[in-house]
C-alpha cells in the first residue's frame, strides 16, 4: 500500500496563510453584501427554503480565492517562458566514499536554472552553476501544463550556450544562446521589495523544469559573510539544489532577485533561500555584457568600522558607524574636503553603519554620477559630493585592450599577450622575466576548464620554454588531440605545474 502523502509544517503554514487571506477578503465581501442588500439577503433565503433539499448545490469557494487562483496561474505562465534550465558537462573529484581510497576525477553533470534577460538571448545565471563547465546548454522551456511525455522529442529545444563572463565575487555569470525573439523578463531595479511581499521562486529544482513555488520576502539586507559587501534578500519560497540561477519574481512577474544558495541541514529547503538582489544583477549584467568583466568605482579615500577603543583613543563623537583612516592626496575625495576622522553617516540615500554597507553603496554606484556623502566632522555635520572614478587592476586593463585576433590561443582557450618590459614593471617581481601572460579565457569558445587562470604567467610548454606567443602558437600546433600538456605556471609569486590533455 502507497504511504499517505505529508503535508510538512511549511507547506500547511503557506495553505492557512492563504485560507486566511482569503477568508478576510471573503467576510468583507459578505459583510458589503449584508449591509447593502438584507432584506433581498433574507427573501433569497426564505426562496431557498422553499426548494427543498433537493436541489442543494455544494459550497463554492469564495470569488477571492477563484480571482487568487487566476492570478496566480496567469503569473506562472507569463514569467515561465523566461526562465530556462542550464545543462552543465564538467570534471570534478568523485565523492569520497573511504577516505583510503585515491582521488578520482569523473566526468559530471550538473543542473541548475537561468533567466532570459534579452530577446537576443542572453541569459543570467549563477557563476557556480557553469564553474568548471567544458559545455553549457540551455534547455528552452516546456509549454506549461503539459506532460513531458507528451511533449515530442523535437520540441525539447536545447541549444549550446557560450560563457560571455562572470563574477565570482557576485557569483553571476552571463551566457549567450544563438537565438531571437525570447520572452524576457525584467529587473525591479528602481524599486526595493518589502518585507512581507508575496514571491515566487521558479527553476528547475533537482531537474525538474518549471517548477514554480510560492513564498514572501523574509528579510531584506542579508550578510552571511560579514567580510564581503554583498547582501541578500531572504525568502521561504521553497528553493532546492537546481533552482539556483533562477529568478525570485514578484507578482507583477519583475524579477527581485536570483535565487543562490539556502541554509539548510539535511540539504533541502527549509524556508532559509537567499537571492542576489536585482539592482546588483542588473549591475553585473550590464557589465559584463559591454566588457565581460566588472569594473566598479572608487572615490579615493579607505575607512575602517569604528571600535570603542578607536572612539576613545580619537575623542570620536560617537562610538559606531565608519570612520575615514585614508585620503589619497590627489583623489576625487581629497577634492571634494573628505578628511581622516570623518565619520560617514550616509552614502547616497544609504545609512552607513558598518564597512559592508559603505562598500555596497558604493558597488552599485553609477561612473557618471556623484558620491553623496553626509559626514560627521566633530560635532558639525557636513554634505560632500565626490566625483566617483573607475576601479581598475591590472588584468581588467589588459583585458580592454586585447584584439581577440592578435592574443587567442584557439586550442588552448585563452587570450594571452607577451610579457614586455612595461608589463613586467607593472606586475612586481617575478620569478622567471619571460613568458606569456593569460589575460582572459575566450568567451567564444566552448572549451573543457584547463586550469588556467587570468594573470598566470606561462613560462614553459612540456620540455619547450616559452618566451612569446609566437613561441607559445609554435608549441601548441606541434601536438595532436589527445597529447599530454603541461605548462610550468607563475602564479601569485610561486610555480606550479598545470597539466591536461589536449582536445
Amino acid at each position: 500500500m502507497a504511504n499517505p502523502v505529508q503535508i510538512s509544517g511549511k507547506a500547511k503554514a503557506q495553505c492557512l496563510f492563504i485560507l486566511i487571506f482569503a477568508n478576510f477578503l471573503a467576510a468583507g465581501e459578505f459583510t458589503q453584501a449584508q449591509t447593502s442588500s438584507k432584506p433581498a439577503a433574507q427573501e433569497t433565503a426564505q426562496k431557498n427554503l422553499s426548494r427543498g433539499n433537493n436541489e442543494a448545490k455544494p459550497n463554492e469557494p469564495p470569488s477571492v480565492l477563484v480571482q487568487l487562483n487566476g492570478a496566480l496561474q496567469s503569473l506562472a505562465a507569463k514569467v515561465s517562458p523566461a526562465v530556462v534550465q542550464i545543462l552543465v558537462t564538467g570534471y570534478g573529484p568523485l565523492k569520497e566514499e573511504n577516505r583510503s581510497q585515491a582521488a578520482f576525477i569523473v566526468r559530471q553533470h550538473a543542473v541548475g536554472s537561468g533567466v532570459i534577460v534579452d530577446s537576443d538571448g542572453y541569459i543570467i545565471t549563477n557563476a557556480h552553476v557553469v564553474e568548471g563547465a567544458q559545455r553549457i546548454r540551455v534547455a528552452l522551456p516546456l509549454p506549461m501544463g503539459e506532460p513531458v511525455r507528451e511533449i515530442p522529442i523535437a520540441k525539447r529545444r536545447v541549444l549550446e550556450a557560450r560563457l560571455i563572463g562572470q563574477h565570482t565575487e557576485t557569483d553571476l555569470a552571463l551566457l549567450k544562446i544563438d537565438e531571437t525573439d525570447l520572452p524576457t523578463l525584467p529587473f525591479l531595479s528602481q524599486q526595493r521589495p518589502h518585507v512581507g511581499q508575496l514571491v515566487f521562486a521558479i527553476g528547475s529544482p533537482e531537474g525538474l523544469q518549471n517548477s514554480v513555488t510560492m513564498g514572501v520576502v523574509s528579510a531584506l539586507a542579508r550578510q552571511p559573510d560579514p567580510s564581503k559587501a554583498l547582501t541578500y534578500l531572504q525568502t521561504d519560497a521553497p528553493i532546492n539544489p537546481g533552482n539556483s540561477g533562477g529568478p525570485l519574481v514578484d507578482m507583477n512577474g519583475y524579477v527581485v532577485g536570483i535565487n543562490t544558495f539556502i541554509l539548510s541541514q539535511g540539504g533541502g529547503s527549509e524556508g532559509l533561500g537567499f537571492a542576489i538582489p536585482a539592482r546588483v544583477v542588473d549591475f553585473v549584467y550590464r557589465s559584463l555584457r559591454k566588457y565581460g568583466h566588472v569594473h566598479r568605482v572608487e572615490i579615493g579615500a579607505a575607512a575602517q568600522e569604528i571600535t570603542t577603543t578607536l572612539a576613545d583613543g580619537l575623542h570620536l563623537p560617537q562610538r559606531w558607524g565608519v570612520v575615514v583612516d585614508d585620503v589619497k592626496p590627489d583623489g576625487p575625495a581629497a577634492a571634494a574636503g573628505l578628511q581622516i576622522q570623518d565619520i560617514i553617516l550616509m552614502a547616497d540615500d544609504r545609512r552607513i553603519e558598518t564597512l559592508p554597507s559603505l562598500s555596497s553603496a558604493l558597488y552599485l554606484h553609477r561612473l557618471d554620477e556623484v558620491v553623496t556623502l553626509q559626514i560627521l566632522r566633530g560635532n558639525e555635520k557636513k554634505t560632500l559630493y565626490v566625483p566617483a572614478i573607475e576601479q581598475h587592476d591590472h588584468m581588467d586593463e589588459l583585458l580592454d585592450t586585447v584584439n581577440p585576433d592578435k592574443s587567442l590561443i584557439a586550442r588552448l582557450g585563452i587570450l594571452a599577450i607577451d610579457l614586455t618590459p612595461e608589463l613586467r614593471s607593472r606586475l612586481g617581481s617575478l620569478r622567471i622575466p619571460s613568458g606569456v601572460v593569460v589575460v582572459g579565457r575566450a568567451a567564444d569558445l566552448i572549451m573543457p576548464d584547463t586550469g588556467l587562470l587570468a594573470s598566470d604567467i606561462i613560462h614553459q610548454l612540456n620540455t619547450t620554454s616559452i618566451d612569446s606567443m609566437d613561441g607559445l602558437r609554435a608549441a601548441v600546433g606541434t601536438l595532436k588531440t589527445g597529447d599530454p600538456v603541461v605548462l610550468q605556471v607563475e602564479r601569485d609569486g610561486g610555480l606550479l605545474y598545470v597539466s591536461f590533455e589536449l582536445e
